[in-house]
């Protein structure tokens, strides 16, 4: 069902805040430029089939979602006195970690004794108790955490320990992240800044290893800001635990300017929580009821691109964490055929040539959207373009499509947890 709501009418009883966003060239970007995507894309589809074959019930996958696209991080500070990361703000997950001081430094000298090898025998024998928490050793230069900041739990006065101490594993399309964890303020931006949301006693997972594909990337943690129920280990995310604290109303908008793949360290929209952004949203807001309120899911019934047009009705998410377009293989070869392009399996990349118009056009609660070529025809180099697409396989369930940043920078996401819907503004 479709709502249309005046952005002036809506009124929210509590306060508003907002985190910067900063644009950095996606790490698929990056590798295609320097000419090293092709080897990973071996690497990660390896890794991949490692992570399937070896998954058992202690391990929850978060099978969608790779961030070799992310595009947009923002910072936030944990502890006190803050220490700041630069995290993906991510629609299509639900927990926070970043990496703890151990994944960055390795086991410090005084745990590397007997008394405190891993374990019960730690646990029993260890003097500094805080040793039995190290999970890694000295790490080498292929550390995926190395050249990252860790969070170092001694250094803030506000951190609780969690006992019994309790761990997290979350395994990613082509990673993983696994730790234990902790319990500290977090800070929705910079500290001091009277417009950071400050949620004390939030709970997150202190990262003592992580995959590779987060290595050599300033990626420094996911904060998810999808619903409790999506939470791995039990927990309340971040946002979740403003709300039941009442600091925020349960809604916030995604504004992500377009500034080109290519752009780096410039400032990228800001994500606005308890409200709306009444600075870059149009004046009317189109509002579509959630299917499944663990993502930000909800039902896509047409779309058409070039000479193709499609209506069939698609489950899809909205998806801060990609800066390209999840889209069915079958579909996605037809869009590339249509303008003229083709699948280059070696970078897993649809080519096009540079001057062609790429648009795509969906039907959203009896609405189109259109989606201009600014937001999907990628520069590789002056001679070679592609479109911000990427095949999606179909698997039976969950999500057939992922709408990522191409199409939220061209439309202002709200995201409504109260009524479980989703709206979308023009920009100002």
């Amino acid at each position: 069902m479709l709502y249309l709501l005046l952005l002036v009418s809506y009124v929210v009883a509590g306060s508003i805040y907002q985190t910067p966003l900063v644009k950095i060239e996606s790490m698929r970007m990056e590798m295609i430029r320097k000419g090293t995507w092709a080897e990973f894309v071996k690497k990660k589809n390896a890794m991949r089939a490692s992570l399937v074959s070896n998954a058992n019930q202690t391990v929850f996958p978060h099978p969608i979602y790779d961030y070799q696209d992310t595009e947009y991080l923002a910072k936030i500070t944990i502890g006190t006195p803050g220490q700041s990361f630069h995290v993906v703000l991510d629609t299509g997950s639900a927990n926070l970690w970043i990496p703890d001081n151990i994944c960055v430094n390795g086991r410090r000298g005084a745990c590397r004794i007997t008394t405190c090898d891993r374990g019960l025998v730690c646990e029993v024998l260890c003097h500094d108790k805080s040793c039995c928490e190290d999970d890694v050793d000295n790490p080498d230069e292929d550390n995926p955490c190395k050249g990252k900041s860790g969070f170092d739990s001694t250094q803030s006065t506000s951190y609780a320990k969690i006992t019994p101490k309790k761990y997290f594993e979350i395994v990613y399309g082509t990673g993983f992240a696994k730790g234990f964890l902790g319990n500290d303020t977090v800070r929705f931006g910079e500290e001091g800044n009277n417009k950071t949301l400050v949620v004390l006693g939030t709970v997150f997972g202190q990262a003592v290893q992580i995959g590779d594909p987060f290595a050599n990337n300033p990626i420094n943690g996911i904060l998810g800001l999808g619903f409790r129920g999506l939470a791995q280990a039990g927990v309340t995310p971040p946002l979740q635990r403003a709300i039941d604290l009442k600091l925020v109303d349960p809604i916030f908008t995604v504004y992500m300017k377009q500034l080109g793949a290519k752009a780096k360290g410039q400032d990228g929209g800001a994500f606005t929580y308890g409200g709306l952004d009444s600075v870059n949203c149009g004046q009317e807001i189109a509002y579509v009821d959630l299917t499944r309120p663990l993502y930000w899911q909800f039902k896509m019934e047409a779309f058409s691109a070039g000479h193709l047009s499609i209506r069939k009705g698609w489950e899809v998410i909205s998806d801060t964490g990609t800066s390209f377009m999840g889209v069915p293989t079958a579909i996605a070869d037809l869009v590339a055929d249509s303008y003229g392009g083709q699948y280059d399996e070696m970078f897993e990349i649809y080519t096009v040539d540079c001057n062609a118009t790429v648009t795509f056009e969906m039907t959203i609660g009896g609405k189109q959207y259109k989606i201009e070529r600014k937001n999907l025809v990628l520069e590789e180099d002056k001679d070679s373009c592609m479109i911000a697409m990427t095949p999606l396989s179909s698997v039976g369930f969950g999500p057939q499509w992922i709408l990522g940043a191409p199409f939220i920078r061209q439309y202002r996401n709200i995201h409504d947890m109260r009524n479980n819907t989703i709206g979308f503004a023009e920009p100002k």
